[in-house]
């Protein structure tokens, strides 16, 4: 289970780079067109760039819910290590399509 948390906290690390990134060019994109579909993404990459800090949180900086999720829930952990990776996958999508 340990190595799955680190998988997920290192999968959190990266989407909030991601995400870092994305908000600066769709906001940017907001403010050259002033389309909403710009300031769309930017909220929800805000939102979801705040979801992510909260989960690096949870899995590298909190060690009381780090180890609940090593030890008493570990299937539950298993489950939200994949949600991390899912979440990887579509923001590289969105990043490519981004810069493309």
């Amino acid at each position: 289970m340990g190595l799955w948390l680190t998988l997920a906290g290192a999968a959190a690390a990266v989407n909030v780079v991601l995400l870092l990134l994305l908000v600066g060019i769709w906001t940017r994109n907001y403010l050259d067109i002033g389309s909403k579909h710009a300031l769309g993404l930017a909220i929800f990459g805000v939102l979801l760039l705040a979801e992510n800090l909260l989960a690096f949180y949870y899995y590298v900086l909190d060690p009381q819910v780090a180890q609940l999720l090593r030890s008493a829930a570990p299937v539950a952990g298993q489950a939200m290590s994949f949600v991390q990776f899912l979440e990887l996958a579509g923001l590289l999508f969105l990043a490519w399509v981004t810069w493309e």
